[in-house]
């Protein structure tokens, strides 16, 4: 199975997110369904690695927190602009919620994950897009904001690459308590 851990997002997000979709030719636009706040990525794991996850997730406690998406970024690789993304505000709650996270996936005997958490919600695939097009959106939508919603619960989320996207199927949710 191939994990990540993710926080879901409303519809009423979603939607928001998915007004600003097109106007950018050689761009592979996320499907609104698939929009997520991933917390930590795990990777393939076998069927008893997938049970420890499970456990080390659900030992977790964390209370609920607000969420805001603001503005966007993109994020490069080798000098080329990779992605689009929504820039999620980096709260206590939040990074409280994946310190957690990724202490408990360590207990568990995952490796350390080596990138420095930045939370967003990516839109789209840019490679083939010339970078004047790509800055000239990110300026366009550069005071894109959402109302704050309430996260209550995150999940471990299983993913199946496909020929045209990535399906999602959410495992398990584990609820956050005050």
């Amino acid at each position: 199975m191939r994990l990540f851990v993710a926080l879901e997002l409303p519809e009423a997000v979603r939607d928001s997110l998915a007004l600003m979709v097109g106007g950018l030719p050689g761009v592979r636009w996320v499907p609104p369904a698939n929009y997520h706040l991933t917390l930590r990525f795990i990777g393939n794991v076998t069927s008893i690695e997938a049970e420890e996850v499970d456990l080390a997730l659900a030992a977790i406690r964390a209370k609920p927190f607000e969420l805001r998406l603001q503005g966007l970024g993109t994020f490069e690789k080798a000098g080329r602009v990779q992605s689009l993304h929504a820039v999620a505000e980096r709260t206590p709650g939040l990074a409280h919620l994946q310190a957690k996270i990724e202490t408990a996936l360590q207990r568990a005997g995952l490796p350390a994950e080596k990138r420095r958490f930045t939370p967003h919600v990516t839109l789209a695939r840019t490679d083939l897009v010339p970078i004047d097009k790509l800055a000239g959106f990110v300026q366009a939508h550069n005071l894109f904001r959402t109302e704050p919603v309430m996260v209550e619960h995150f999940v471990l989320f299983s993913s199946r690459l496909g020929k045209e996207m990535a399906v999602y199927t959410p495992e398990v949710e584990y609820m956050l308590a005050a």
